[in-house]
This record gives C-alpha cells, sequence and structure tokens, in this order.
C-alpha cells in the first residue's frame, strides 16, 4: 500500500508545480522557466532560491536555470554609458527623437501619424524593462514583436503588432499597461472584461515597466503592479518576433507640442 501511496503523491505535488507554476513554499517560478521537471525523486531537502524543500531533481532545475539567468543578463538598449540611437530608426511618421538629459525624448509633430522609433533588431521572447514619462495628454505606448508593412513605403512602412498601453492615469484612472493591436484590424487585445481603468500610471513622474513575452504570452507590470496576464494565440502566429518600437502618438488640430521620454531601456532574450 505504501508503494502504491508515494507515487501519487509525488504525482499530485508534480501537478500542483505544473498548475501553478511555483515551488513547494508558494513562491512564483521565473516564467521563463517553463515547468518544472515532469518526473521527481523522493527525497527532500532545502531548494535554491528560497523555493522552500523538494527534491533533488527540482533542486538541480532551478540550480540550472538560475546559472542561466546569470550568465544572461540584461542587455542595454539605451542608457547608463549608451546614450546613443545607434540601432534604431524612425518608422510610420515623422514625430521627431532626440536624446536629451540621459533620456530619448520624443516630441509630437503636427499633421504626422503614430510615429515609432524602432530597433532594427527583431526580438521573440524577451523580458524588457525600461522607465516613461508622458505629457498627461499625449497617449504613447511601446511595440513589441512588431513588423512593418510596406517598408519600402513611405516613412519606411507602418509598424504593426502588439503594443502595450502607455497613458497618464488622470482623475479617473486610463488603460495603462494593456495590450492593444496596433495596426492590426483587431483594436484592444486585452479583453473587454479585463480593460478596467486604472491609477498605477504616476502622472508627471517617471514609470517603470517590464513586459515579459514567451510563446502566446504575454505579461505586463507598471511600478511592481501586474496589469495584464495575456495569452493570444492568433496575434502570436502572426507576431511571433519583431521589432520594438516607442510610440509618439498622432495629434490632430494645433495641440501641442506634446512629449514622452524614455531612459534605462534594457532587455535580456530567453
Amino acid at each position: 500500500m505504501t508503494k502504491q501511496i508515494l507515487p501519487l503523491f509525488g504525482l499530485i505535488l508534480l501537478i500542483s508545480y505544473s498548475w501553478a507554476a511555483k515551488g513547494p513554499n508558494g513562491k512564483e517560478f521565473p516564467a521563463h522557466w517553463g515547468e518544472p521537471p515532469a518526473i521527481q525523486t523522493r527525497d527532500l531537502r532545502p531548494l535554491p532560491g528560497g523555493y522552500g524543500q523538494g527534491s533533488s531533481t527540482l533542486a538541480n532545475w532551478i540550480k540550472s536555470n538560475l546559472k542561466k539567468d546569470e550568465k544572461n543578463e540584461h542587455i542595454i538598449l539605451f542608457g547608463g554609458n549608451k546614450l546613443t540611437l545607434d540601432g534604431w530608426s524612425i518608422k510610420s511618421g515623422y514625430a521627431t527623437y532626440e536624446i536629451k538629459d540621459g533620456t530619448i525624448l520624443g516630441t509630437t509633430a503636427k499633421g504626422s501619424g503614430n510615429t515609432f522609433l524602432c530597433t532594427e533588431k527583431e526580438y521573440g521572447d524577451f523580458d524588457l524593462v525600461f522607465e516613461v514619462k508622458c505629457h498627461n495628454r499625449l497617449n504613447s505606448g511601446v511595440q513589441i514583436r512588431s513588423k512593418l508593412k510596406n517598408p519600402s513605403g513611405k516613412y519606411g512602412g507602418r509598424v504593426n503588432g502588439p503594443q502595450v498601453e502607455i497613458e497618464a492615469s488622470g482623475n479617473k484612472g486610463a488603460e495603462a499597461g494593456y495590450v492593444y493591436g496596433e495596426a492590426t484590424g483587431r483594436g484592444w487585445l486585452t479583453p473587454k472584461e479585463r480593460l478596467k481603468p486604472h491609477k498605477h500610471f504616476k502622472d508627471g513622474k517617471w514609470n517603470q515597466y517590464r513586459i515579459l513575452a514567451k510563446g502566446n504570452n504575454i505579461k505586463t507590470w507598471i511600478n511592481g503592479q501586474m496589469i495584464e496576464d495575456l495569452t493570444d494565440e492568433e496575434i502570436y502566429k502572426t507576431h511571433p518576433k519583431g521589432l520594438i518600437g516607442l510610440q509618439v502618438h498622432g495629434i490632430g488640430g494645433n495641440d501641442g507640442p506634446f512629449t514622452v521620454q524614455w531612459r534605462n531601456i534594457k532587455i535580456k532574450e530567453l
């Protein structure tokens, strides 16, 4: 009887790991680690990284992933000693981008459509972090895994793909951090029932964003608060990898000029 109970207990424990992607003590494993090992030994030992106690198999899996993370640090796209726009190019419009006081300063241009400062390199699965400050009357965003329609056409082509929203909270809150389908014909990728205004974006101040994209899942955080956990197979099929783009939204009439700033942009490919 004992021989039957132990495997069953181990199976239940493994299923709980798989469903929750957490260690025995409830601490979440990083999403880019994937699922814990399906088959584990029955011994019990302290686990690296503060995940409680578990099997040697689980301990070795955690240790291996921690070592990989140490070797695969975030790469600076802009910030620190890398205050240059080399490796970036402007697409889709004629808003301006310049380096000012250690930041990328984007400024609206009258009559221009949405404009994007895009990386020349494409990224698939990644962990992206940056800081942003946006004028209270300007909508902005950061494109991920994005493509160019008609790249040989006007203004280098039309940027299209998932966009993580940047927007001042105002009095009633806003949709900062949710995911929009820029020029995809789908509108918001975040489901309507989850598209609830919030005030985690601090108006007039620097805000810390994190975007974790792995497979068909996109997670976002603002100032440490998780905003979105989106699984969308349709957008992943059309946009599994692509450009990262900093948006200056088009404005109408005689509004503006308005500005948006970015700094400390770093990425870790997964």
